[in-house]
C-alpha cells in the first residue's frame, strides 16, 4: 500500500478564529512561521496582492502557451491546451474589465475553433470541441459581436444534433461515456455555461432534457450490480470522482429541475457514497470496490465529491447529511490536501476550492481563512518547490488543468472569494 504521506506535504497550519467585525482586509501580506520542515513560513497574501501575482501568472501562462509557439495552436482543448489559456484571460477580463484581455481571449478561442473540428468525438467542455465554441459565443457577446456569437452557437448546435448525446441505454445508447471529461455531462456542462451566461434557454431543456434522461437511464442501467441507484463505467471501472465518475456526472445533474423520481436516485447515490466512503479518514475511493485510500484530489477523492456534497447541500436545503458530509470531506482536505501537485485536476490548486465551496456555502470564515493557506502557500512555496523537485508542475506546465493555468484562475477567485468557481466545474 501507498504511504499517504509521500503525496502529500505535512504541515502544522493553526486555523484562525476570524472575529465578526473583523472583515478589513490587512494592509499588507501576513506571514507566520507554522509550516513544519522544509518551510519556514507562510504567507497569507491580501486579495490585491493575489490580484497582482493573477495577472503576472496570466501573462506568463499566454507567453508560455501562445508567444513562444508562434501564435499557433497544436492543442485546442480547455485541459491542456489553448483554449485554456483563452478561459484564463477571460477570467483576468471579468476580474478587471481590460478589453485587452477579452480581445486576446477571443483571438485565441479564434485560433482554437480552426483546429477543434478534428476532435470529432469529444463533444465536452474540458477535452472537447463545445468548450471552444462555448466560450467562443460567450466572449463574443461580451464584445457586443451577435455575428460571431451566433457563428460559435451555430458550431454548438451542431454538436447537440448528436444523436449518440440523447440516446438511452434501451436504444443502444451506452457507448457514448457519461463522465464530465469526455462524455455527456461534460456537453451539458457546456450548454450550461453557455445559458449562465447568454440566457437560460439559449441552449433550451427541449434539446438538454432529452440527455439528461439518458444519462439518468445510463445510470440506472449501470446500476444492476451495485447498492447505488446510478453507476457509471468509464474503461471498464466504476469511478467514483469528479473527473470520470459519480461526483461528476451527479453534480452536472444537481444544476437541473429534476422531476421527483430522478432527483432521489441522485440523492441516493449521493448517499451511498457518504455510506460507504473510507473510514476511518472519510476520504472517498478512486472506484467502486477499490479499498485503497491514497488519492486527495479533485479527480480522485474527497475535493471532487465534497464540491458536488456542496451543490447537494443548496439544491436539498432541507437535507442536513449533504451538508455535514460536505464539511466533513473538507476536514479531510484540509488534513491531507496539500498534495505534491500545483494543478487544478490533481494539485494544491484544485483543493483549494474545496474550501472556497465550503466558504461560500456555510459563510464561515474559517474556510476562506483555509483557502488563503493551501494558495498562500503556493504564492510563497510553489515556484522552489517545483525547482526542487519537490512537488509536480504538471506534463503540461502552464496548462489550465495540470499546470499554472489553474493556478492564476485560483489567485484571480482568491481576489474575490464570494464568487469563486472552480473552472470547467462549478457555475
Amino acid at each position: 500500500m501507498v504511504n499517504m504521506a509521500e503525496l502529500y506535504f505535512t504541515h502544522n497550519l493553526v486555523d484562525k478564529v476570524v472575529a465578526e467585525g473583523s472583515d478589513k482586509e490587512p494592509d499588507c501580506e501576513e506571514k507566520e512561521n507554522n509550516l513544519g520542515v522544509p518551510f519556514t513560513e507562510i504567507v497569507y497574501p491580501t486579495q490585491s496582492a493575489f490580484l497582482q501575482a493573477a495577472l503576472n501568472l496570466k501573462a506568463e501562462v499566454v507567453q508560455e502557451t501562445w508567444t513562444q509557439w508562434g501564435f499557433q495552436c497544436r492543442d485546442p482543448t480547455m485541459y491542456t491546451g489553448l483554449s485554456g489559456t483563452a478561459f484564463v484571460c477571460f477570467k483576468s477580463y471579468k476580474m478587471t474589465g481590460n478589453m485587452e484581455d477579452l480581445a486576446l481571449c477571443s483571438e485565441l478561442i479564434d485560433t482554437c475553433a480552426a483546429v477543434a473540428r478534428n476532435l470529432r468525438q469529444h463533444v465536452t467542455f474540458l477535452c472537447g470541441k463545445a468548450g471552444v465554441y462555448a466560450l467562443g459565443a460567450v466572449v463574443a457577446k461580451y464584445k457586443s459581436d451577435k455575428q460571431r456569437s451566433d457563428f460559435f452557437l451555430n458550431l454548438f448546435w451542431e454538436i447537440a444534433q448528436e444523436k449518440a448525446l440523447s440516446v438511452g441505454p434501451e436504444e443502444g445508447g451506452l457507448g457514448m461515456p457519461y463522465e464530465l471529461l469526455y462524455g455527456r455531462a461534460g456537453f451539458l456542462w457546456s450548454a450550461l455555461f453557455i445559458n449562465k451566461h447568454l440566457g437560460e434557454e439559449t441552449i433550451p431543456w427541449s434539446v438538454l432534457g432529452q440527455i439528461v434522461d439518458a444519462v439518468i437511464a445510463g445510470g440506472r442501467a449501470g446500476s444492476s450490480h451495485t447498492l447505488c441507484p446510478l453507476m457509471y463505467q468509464w474503461h471498464g471501472t466504476r469511478y467514483w470522482g469528479a473527473a470520470h465518475g459519480l461526483a461528476g456526472i451527479m453534480h452536472v445533474l444537481l444544476h437541473f429541475k429534476l422531476n421527483k423520481e430522478d432527483a432521489a436516485d441522485v440523492k441516493g447515490t449521493l448517499r451511498y457514497m457518504i455510506k460507504n466512503r473510507c473510514l476511518p479518514s472519510g476520504n472517498y475511493p478512486s472506484s467502486e470496490g477499490n479499498s485503497r485510500d491514497k488519492l486527495v484530489q479533485w479527480c480522485h477523492g474527497a475535493p471532487g465529491v465534497a464540491m458536488t456534497l456542496c451543490k447537494a447541500a443548496q439544491v436539498f436545503p432541507s437535507d442536513p447529511d449533504f451538508h455535514q458530509a460536505a464539511v466533513e470531506a473538507g476536514e479531510l482536505v484540509w488534513k491531507k490536501g496539500l498534495v505534491r501537485k500545483v494543478g487544478l485536476c490533481h494539485g494544491i490548486s484544485g483543493n483549494t476550492y474545496t474550501f472556497l465551496a465550503l466558504y461560500r456555502l456555510t459563510k464561515d470564515k474559517l474556510y476562506l481563512h483555509r483557502a488563503k493557506a493551501f494558495a498562500g502557500f503556493l504564492y510563497g512555496n510553489g515556484r522552489s518547490l517545483i525547482s526542487s523537485g519537490q512537488m509536480h508542475g504538471g506534463d503540461h506546465p502552464y496548462s489550465l488543468f495540470e499546470g499554472l493555468g489553474g493556478t492564476a484562475c485560483l489567485w484571480f477567485d482568491m481576489a474575490n472569494p464570494d464568487d469563486a468557481r472552480f473552472p470547467g466545474f462549478e457555475l
